[in-house]
């Protein structure tokens, strides 16, 4: 197993938070893993995105040119990546944020209202979790066990509160995922 996967969103949407739980996640299989975050100097607002790489076989480089699967947050990240996506790969897209279709018929592309859904779980900025969750749905690259593992051992105790909703957020994209 290869993955080379982008989040990518807006700073403060989490798109960086998610490529690490799912590190942490595929780390925590005994996985080879890199993570690479990227954000813009504003850091709420500007842009954010971080590559990760989950692999059986050591990893020869951690840059990424056309990944096996992005996760879009908003329109911006969703014109810059769906064009990357490998044929045959993954596109989890936000729609509550991503009015536009996806254009490409080579690749799988997921639609979720991942801020609506986040908002019934009880905070929007659970959209992220929500995303993976429906990454997860799509192609197990890590078992949703091994996620909600990495939430309890990885989420620092000031921000304990947040473990809980966050496996709701991501049970909801599993779910939504399940449903199709």
């Amino acid at each position: 197993m290869h993955e080379e996967i982008i989040f990518s969103g807006f700073g403060g949407q989490g798109a960086l938070f998610a490529g690490q739980l799912l590190t942490y996640a595929a780390l925590d299989e005994g996985r080879e893993v890199t993570w690479i975050p990227s954000y813009g100097p504003e850091m709420r607002g500007g842009t954010a995105h971080c590559t990760v790489i989950i692999s059986d076989e050591p990893i020869g480089s951690p840059i990424i040119r056309n990944p096996t699967a992005a996760v879009v947050l908003n329109p911006a990240s969703m014109d810059k990546y769906e064009p990357l996506v490998k044929p045959g790969g993954i596109l989890v897209v936000n729609s509550s944020l991503v009015p536009k279709p996806a254009t490409r018929a080579d690749i799988t592309v997921v639609t979720i209202p991942a801020n609506d859904i986040a908002i019934e779980v009880g905070d929007v900025r659970m959209s992220n979790v929500v995303l993976l969750g429906a990454l997860l749905g799509t192609k197990e690259i890590v078992r949703p066990e091994s996620l909600r593992k990495a939430m309890d051992e990885h989420i620092p105790a000031r921000k304990a509160r947040f473990i809980e909703p966050n496996k709701r957020a991501l049970q909801r994209g599993l779910d939504h995922v399940a449903q199709q």
